[in-house]
């Protein structure tokens, strides 16, 4: 009786497994034909992963330590009620659902952090995305708290990034005290010695910190109409450009040290979440550079070289990985810089400097990547950890500059569909 009932199990369990994947089968052939809707499926990751090493936990254990976030082994469920279309209420949707578990997450710990930094650009661009105030208020609020203070590692460009957040506020309330302690400590650097690339103290000697200041001195020359502020970004800009950018690959390494070095495939270290720094400082500064500017072409040159590199680097499910060029050996998708790409392209488009015939299927397929990997929670997974280079994480893995990130691209994805975009 017990072998009968094991063999009608074993039957049972095989035609369950056979008429699962006629289903997959039968789902992904009408999706590639388009007869389906976009209701994403919440199926968890199965693909095999490599688990972080000793040293990528510790960063993992440090990071978790100092409320950035955290990596559990299971985040619970999936998402099951967002879709990818591109309208802008399903749009704000997602980007609520998001905006609301990590504000609800981090706000008894916002600090001057680059970190939550770059999540409170996320939140002032929800804030206008939705026209909800309650972003923009928790962002007051901690402006206030801090008495609208840098953090004090100058001239270290993280520590200048909270002012970005300083700056999208005094342009709303017009109080000159939101961004006098800023202006002093520019005005500060300013008189520091314009060092030359090649030098080790170069400002922004690392790709990541032209996400973190060239807005915020670009901002400032907008608030003060002072150009110096201006031919600062200019100028270290440029250095930092000379110093990294690779002219064939049309990506920056992160800092000198991996110009030579090269992934276990043999190609060159590009790090995913690194070149999204660049082109979302790009997206972050080109509005507060005048129109007229003669360096105004350096920048969307810029954008149009990685955005089209980026674009060929694109996997089959939407989105990039955390070895832009060795995917193989990174092999869950890193949403940090998905989503800073998504919002590079984005503003591209809506700028009219990309051409949306090219970039909107890429930037689609990408959304549509990205939100398979929120949680039914709000949570948002596959951000890699802090770090310089490409490293391992958990599916479920969340820390708040890459919900930053989403938020920015989720902002403009949806100006992208409300908006007709510039010529």
């Amino acid at each position: 009786m017990a072998s009968d009932l094991q063999n009608k199990n074993e039957v049972n369990n095989n035609k369950m497994k056979e008429s699962t994947l006629k289903f997959q089968k039968k789902y992904l052939m009408l999706a590639s034909l388009g007869f389906v809707g976009s209701m994403l499926p919440a199926l968890a990751w199965t693909q095999n992963y490599p688990l972080p090493t000793p040293a990528m936990q510790a960063i993992i254990d440090k990071d978790t330590s100092r409320h950035f976030g955290d990596a559990p082994a299971d985040g619970g469920p999936l998402a099951t009620d967002l879709s990818a279309e591109l309208e802008p209420a399903v749009i704000e949707k997602v980007l609520r659902k998001v905006a609301d578990w990590q504000l609800a997450r981090s706000q008894a710990h916002f600090g001057r952090i680059w970190t939550s930094s770059v999540m409170y650009t996320g939140f002032m661009a929800a804030s206008e995305a939705t026209n909800d105030s309650k972003y923009k208020d928790a962002m007051l609020a901690m402006s206030q708290q801090h008495q609208w203070q840098l953090a004090k590692r100058l001239p270290n460009a993280d520590d200048q990034s909270v002012a970005q957040t300083y700056l999208d506020l005094y342009f709303i309330n017009k109080q000159p005290e939101f961004i006098a302690p800023t202006k002093g400590d520019l005005d500060t650097l300013i008189d520091l010695k314009t060092l030359k690339p090649g030098d080790d103290r170069l400002p922004w000697w690392w790709c990541d910190a032209l996400f973190m200041a060239p807005p915020v001195w670009a901002k400032m020359y907008v608030a003060t109409g002072e150009r110096k502020y201006l031919d600062y970004v200019h100028t270290q800009w440029k250095n930092t450009y000379d110093l990294l950018y690779d002219k064939q690959e049309h990506l920056y390494a992160r800092d000198v040290s991996y110009i030579n070095k090269t992934e276990p495939n043999g190609k060159k270290i590009f790090w995913s979440r690194g070149e999204g720094w660049v082109m979302g400082g790009i997206a972050r500064t080109l509005d507060y550079i005048p129109k007229d500017d003669p360096q105004r072409p350096f920048y969307i040159q810029q954008l149009r070289e990685m955005s089209a590199r980026i674009a060929q680097l694109q996997d089959e499910n939407g989105l990039w990985h955390a070895g832009l060029l060795d995917p193989a050996t990174y092999p869950l998708p890193e949403i940090s810089g998905s989503a800073l790409f998504v919002y590079g392209m984005a503003y591209g488009i809506n700028r009219g400097i990309l051409d949306p015939k090219e970039y909107q299927p890429v930037i689609a397929r990408a959304w549509k990547g990205i939100l398979k990997h929120v949680y039914a929670d709000g949570r948002l997974g596959g951000i890699q950890q802090t770090g310089a280079e490409p490293a391992f994480y958990r599916p479920a893995s969340s820390f708040d500059y890459g919900v930053g990130g989403f938020m920015l691209a989720a902002a403009e994805l949806k100006k992208m569909v409300t908006v007709k975009p510039a010529k």
